[in-house]
């Protein structure tokens, strides 16, 4: 198995000093022998070296730099001077590729320059400037890269200033798209080809497909009513919290918050002008259900809401705790369901109103918003008509695209069995040696696994073809790293993943 990371460890980068020699001395006479057989670049604590294995062996790398000025500006002047402008915005140089003789093969090559496109895209440079050697030319051609200058050097050792640019690699991105290993919590990858694409939302057949849609969300939930809106998680919530607005106007509500989206749900609620006190625990950290009676009895609190599958931590707030608790004081009870409906069995039915969404452990596309509710909306003109619960009570008053709704239906039709699919895979992940290494310790639900501490790893596998969720401003901040299980092809590129993470606990 060939596979990439950033090298990091003196182990490492002794081994590139000994490639290099190999290459850039004894095959390509650029520099003199020397009794150590080994070639530390100039610029080595400038550089971050790409380094591909096989297995343990380390068998090829290239160096990325990004400090002025470049080699290349030593021998052709400012490289700016032979760019166009808008090239120059963030460059980069690579320096040093080299293979062992014997892996140089196709493979090693795709693993590495796959790896410097996901690097080079990371970091967003606008383009990437390389010397070289004459003898590859139509090998750096193929990859992208194109001559800018005259060639340089001496005659037994030429290069040739080379440029690679965002457009230049986009063919080659968008094949490899097509190869990534997939762990995002949505959109959810589709293996059929998507139907009912001409077929109008008035028409009989897609009326009975819409009808078809909400009794299987109902029976799902177990909810008296549904409203199906177009739109994301966050139109949904928006929907619920207007319900709010037009059946308890002026009374005082209770809004939880131990996450990302618990915050963003204070937001919106501040959004509609609602009164209510919000309790904010940090994040991950379980709510105290005392301390939360203790307010409902203090601030005669009429309306709760919160998040019941926290995406942000992975956490699992308490569901059926809250119902008794909001049932004993008279509190209508609005829940955030949108990562946990479809995740395992539960109820709506003692809820004033629940959210859930199409696009994520359902598995449909993304598009769809569902707003659960168990008594008939109260009409209120103050309420915007498309996040009016009323508006949509037993109709379809807008637009729903019909290739949404058959998508959903084929969908829902996968239950009650993806419950077992989903709780089977949840605990792979929780017996796995990357979960034993990185996993964070929380209330744990089967749609996603949150990981700490796990940068150097997380780069690994965005160099070897895997998705992992990672990029969203809130994990970023928090040093988060997130697995969804939710994608088709789960098992077989989880178990991919388990074995690069063999290989690379191996070197640390």
């Amino acid at each position: 198995m060939y596979w990439t990371k950033i090298a990091t460890t003196e182990k490492e980068f002794e081994q590139i000093a000994e490639l290099n020699y190999e290459t850039f001395v004894e095959e390509i006479p650029q520099h003199r022998e020397n009794t150590t057989r080994r070639l530390v670049d100039r610029f080595h604590h400038e550089n971050t070296y790409i380094v591909v294995y096989k297995e343990a062996e380390l068998v090829g790398m290239v160096a990325f730099r990004a400090i002025r000025p470049f080699s290349l500006d030593e021998k052709i002047g400012p490289v700016e001077h032979h760019l166009p402008k808008e090239l120059c915005r963030h460059l980069c140089e690579l320096r040093l590729l080299a293979v062992k003789k014997e892996h140089r093969n196709g493979r090693v090559m795709l693993k590495l320059f796959k790896a410097l496109y996901a690097y080079f895209y990371e970091q967003d440079f606008s383009a990437c400037v390389i010397s070289g050697t004459t003898r590859e030319e139509k090998m750096y051609k193929q990859i992208g890269f194109t001559q800018f200058a005259p060639a340089v050097g001496p005659k037994e050792a030429q290069y040739l200033p080379m440029v690679l640019t965002k457009e230049s690699i986009d063919t080659f991105r968008h094949r490899m798209l097509k190869e990534l290993k997939t762990f995002y919590p949505g959109p959810v990858k589709q293996a059929t080809a998507i139907s009912h694409t001409e077929m109008s939302h008035r028409s009989i057949d897609a009326t009975t497909l819409y009808q078809d849609v909400k009794r299987q969300l109902l029976e799902l939930a177990n909810s008296r009513f549904v409203a199906t809106i177009v739109g994301s998680g966050t139109a949904a919530n928006e929907a619920m919290l207007g319900a709010v607005k037009a059946t308890c106007p002026n009374e005082q509500g209770l809004v939880l918050s131990n996450g990302e989206f618990g915050e963003r749900l204070i937001q919106q609620a501040r959004n509609w002008q609602l009164s209510f006190t919000e309790k904010c625990y940090k994040w991950g950290e379980a709510f105290n259900l005392e301390e939360l009676e203790h307010i409902i009895k203090e601030h005669d609190i009429k309306w709760l809401a919160f998040v019941h599958g926290e995406t942000s931590t992975g956490t699992l707030n308490p569901f059926n705790e809250l119902i008794l608790l909001c049932q004993k004081y008279d509190v209508k009870l609005c829940v955030d369901c949108i990562s946990s409906f479809g995740t395992h069995q539960f109820s709506l039915q003692d809820v004033f109103c629940a959210t859930a969404v199409s696009g994520k452990a359902i598995g449909a596309l993304s598009g769809l918003a569902f707003v659960f509710y168990n008594e008939v909306p109260t009409a209120n003109d103050h309420i915007p008509c498309y996040f009016n619960l009323s508006t949509y009570h037993e109709k379809m008053p807008f637009t729903v695209p019909v290739y949404l709704l058959a998508n959903t239906f084929a969908a829902l039709e996968q239950y009650p069995a993806r419950f077992e699919v989903l709780q089977n895979r949840l605990e792979l992940v929780l017996t796995s040696p990357i979960y034993m290494h990185y996993g964070l310790q929380t209330v744990h639900y089967p749609i996603i696994v949150t990981f700490v501490e796990m940068e150097d790893f997380y780069t690994c596998t965005q160099l070897n073809d895997f998705a992992l969720h990672g990029a969203s401003r809130y994990l970023k901040q928090r040093g988060l790293v997130q697995l969804s299980i939710i994608q088709p092809t789960f098992e077989k590129d989880f178990a991919a993943l388990v074995q690069l993470f063999s290989h690379y606990k191996k070197l640390m």
